[in-house]
């Protein structure tokens, strides 16, 4: 049985990743989890959380973009970040009916973080907060997630590795009836002379087991063991980080490719699909409003060398999606009870990609 991540099983993916394959890549973004996973009980959630600026102590703004594709779904902090470009603090990701106690902890953390800003200035805390649905392999209803549990993972957060399937926020989702959740990808590119690097972490609850495709090729039509649903039941939340110096208006335009990214493994966005996308900038990250100067100016990348960084999200969500699945371990599902979540089978998809020439004949 073979098993590991889509690029380490020899599948022909396209671009060159960063050091860890992870949004991490990005200098200063950490990633850190709480993970539920009470064998033999019911509680199969948890949280994960992004840090954009790490532990630096001074409360400064990234620049964003967002993006909804299907709105059945929920991201915090939206408005705002339509309307001036930016936020502040960290991003969570959960089940549907945490997102408050972790929009509770979020705040709080912020404020014990940024302490003296919070304590001088007269600020509202606004953390991002995204929900993906659970409720298949964790007793959602039971609420299991903790104020503790949130502020553990804020306070654990590391660059490096990031911890993918059955962990985090990801640790009970369901992608294309195959066990999903946390995954992550990073891409870097050259453009004017400087590298850059666009990372992606996907928390996937989402799609049918007949749309699966992996690199064009209809794995789902083949793949038809344990089937799970009558129709689709679950979201996808995207995160993307860049150290590109990028515009809001920008950013907008990179989250939404996210959407391509997500349809490379073939879903067409369902209906009750919550397909929520967030990008942001490291580069030019400023000052609150009221700390900072008048006139103001920054670098930002010409519109028209944009394309290589739209390709780099685009590959770097799909193999996001991948990594989640090939990590995940199999699940026995709460409502209905008695079935079980299979992990998707490496060895078989290898098989698959290698008849279409699309996976290297051996690892070596």
């Amino acid at each position: 049985m073979i098993s590991g991540r889509a690029r380490n099983l020899g599948w022909k993916l396209r671009g060159t990743t960063g050091e860890a394959n992870a949004i991490t890549d990005v200098n200063g973004v950490l990633v850190g989890s709480t993970t539920l996973n009470e064998h033999g009980g019911t509680a199969r959630t948890g949280v994960t959380t992004i840090l954009p600026l790490g532990y630096g102590p001074e409360a400064r703004l990234v620049c964003a973009g967002i993006h909804s594709l299907n709105g059945n779904g929920e991201m915090t902090g939206s408005h705002w970040i339509r309307d001036a470009g930016h936020f502040l603090g960290p991003i969570c990701i959960t089940n549907t009916h945490s997102v408050g106690i972790a929009h509770h902890a979020a705040v709080k953390w912020m404020i014990n973080h940024y302490e003296a800003t919070f304590a001088d200035q007269h600020l509202w805390a606004m953390p991002v907060v995204a929900e993906t649905y659970d409720g298949v392999l964790n007793d959602i209803n039971g609420q299991h997630l903790r104020e503790e549990h949130v502020l553990n993972a804020l306070n654990n957060a590391k660059s490096g590795a990031v911890a993918e399937g059955n962990t985090g926020g990801g640790t009970g989702m369901i992608c294309y009836e195959f066990k999903g959740g946390t995954g992550t990808s990073s891409r870097r590119v050259d453009i004017a002379g400087r590298t850059f690097t666009f990372g992606v972490l996907v928390q996937a609850n989402h799609g049918r087991r007949d749309w699966l495709t992996i690199l064009g090729e209809p794995v789902g039509m083949e793949l038809r063991d344990h089937l799970l649903f009558d129709r689709e039941r679950g979201s996808i939340i995207v995160i993307i980080a860049t150290d590109a110096p990028l515009r809001p208006d920008q950013l907008n335009r990179l989250a939404r490719r996210a959407g391509i990214g997500i349809s490379k493994t073939g879903t067409p966005g369902g209906n009750s699909s919550g397909d929520i996308f967030l990008a942001f900038s490291t580069a030019n990250n400023r000052p609150l409003p009221q700390l900072d100067t008048a006139l103001q100016s920054s670098e930002h990348l010409n519109d028209e060398v944009l394309d290589i960084a739209y390709e780099a999200v685009v590959d770097a969500t799909d193999e996001a999606i991948l990594n989640a699945m090939l990590a995940a371990k199999d699940m026995t599902t709460l409502k209905p009870p008695g079935h079980v979540c299979k992990a998707l089978d490496a060895e078989a998809v290898t098989q698959i990609l290698r008849r279409a020439g699309k996976a290297y004949a051996s690892l070596s």
